[in-house]
């Protein structure tokens, strides 16, 4: 976590863009622009403002005791020596350069639209796909399975921003009677009385879209063991023994695909995380996407560094949990201590 931090973060640093030009207007003078510098370290080598923006996320720090008192750091201060103060506090993301708002408060704001989005994408994806891969490999070598692998084929291979452009213009716009759904529209919107409201409607399309590629991934990966397991002789006695398909793909196959499933499954869910940049922009959703990219245009450095720092924690996770659900799911896998 470390390495990445420090990569993206010596990366943005290293750009030649002036975030100390862009905090201010047309009123800005040479006096005013040389104490933001100072004041944001863009005066320090970039190994100095590497190693500043790890004291700030690091849960034991080091700072000066007129630093402290500048920044709003959450958590206390052990003990003194000199000029400097150790402190023990939650990491401390800074503030954005564009409004002046935590970054950690802008995150937390956005973070949930992200997930249920994710979320919503990875269930019908998974509903979806499974279905399609189920119908494909009991339908091996005839048209429909030659059908749903040529779509899934191209579900892939089509960008999910590609995908949000074709359904917000066919079904936001074209056939907008039809539907009830809008080109663009975030979950949580304005009523008008300035009230804040829940627009379910709004995460149609952009889970939709997002969900594109993870249904011809898992279409893909269901066929493929489905007609692997299928040939096993555990199969074959079942089925002698006078069950249905469905009971053999009940009580016999789907626990068997289960874990090739879960690994495709938790790995594009973090990935939708990533992956919802575009797609939000697109659809002007208020998520960890159109944040980022808000970001990025504004060279908004700490917002930039925030999101990405807790989706890269998110994905570390993802993966820390699904090694505990191979073991739920297969008793025969077990984590070495």
């Amino acid at each position: 976590m470390t390495t990445l931090v420090v990569i993206i973060a010596s990366i943005i640093y290293i750009s030649p863009v002036d975030p100390a030009t862009l905090s201010f207007g047309q009123q800005m003078n040479q006096t005013m622009l040389e104490e933001k510098r100072k004041e944001l370290l863009l005066d320090k080598p970039i190994s100095t403002q590497v190693a500043s923006y790890l004291n700030d996320l690091s849960p034991i720090s080091v700072y000066k005791k007129q630093v402290s008192q500048k920044k709003d750091l959450k958590g206390w201060s052990i003990f003194s020596i000199g000029e400097s103060a150790i402190w023990i506090k939650l990491p401390y993301f800074r503030k954005s350069f564009q409004t002046g708002d935590s970054v950690w408060s802008m995150v937390i704001a956005a973070l949930p639209n992200t997930l249920i989005l994710a979320f919503i994408a990875i269930l019908l994806a998974t509903i979806i796909g499974v279905f399609f891969g189920v119908i494909a490999a009991l339908n091996r070598g005839t048209w429909i399975d030659g059908a749903i692998v040529g779509l899934s084929t191209l579900g892939y291979s089509v960008p999910s921003y590609v995908s949000a452009i074709i359904f917000s213009l066919l079904f936001g716009f074209v056939w907008r009677e039809y539907t009830g759904l809008g080109m663009q529209g975030s979950l949580i919107t304005l009523n008008d009385i300035g009230d804040e409201v829940i627009q379910w409607k709004n995460i149609i399309l952009p889970s939709l879209a997002l969900g594109v590629r993870p249904v011809a991934v898992i279409t893909q990966i269901c066929r493929t063991t489905m007609i692997d397991i299928l040939g096993q002789s555990f199969v074959l006695t079942a089925r002698s023994k006078g069950l249905t398909n469905f009971q053999v793909i009940k009580n016999h196959v789907f626990k068997n695909i289960l874990n090739p499933l879960l690994t495709s499954i938790s790995g594009w869910f973090a990935a939708l995380l990533a992956g919802a940049f575009f797609v939000e922009s697109i659809f002007n959703y208020n998520g960890m996407g159109l944040l980022t990219v808000n970001a990025l245009i504004n060279y908004d450095t700490p917002l930039l560094l925030g999101c990405i720092v807790v989706i890269a924690t998110l994905f570390i996770i993802m993966n820390i949990l699904l090694d505990f659900a191979y073991q739920w799911i297969d008793p025969r896998v077990r984590i070495k201590k």
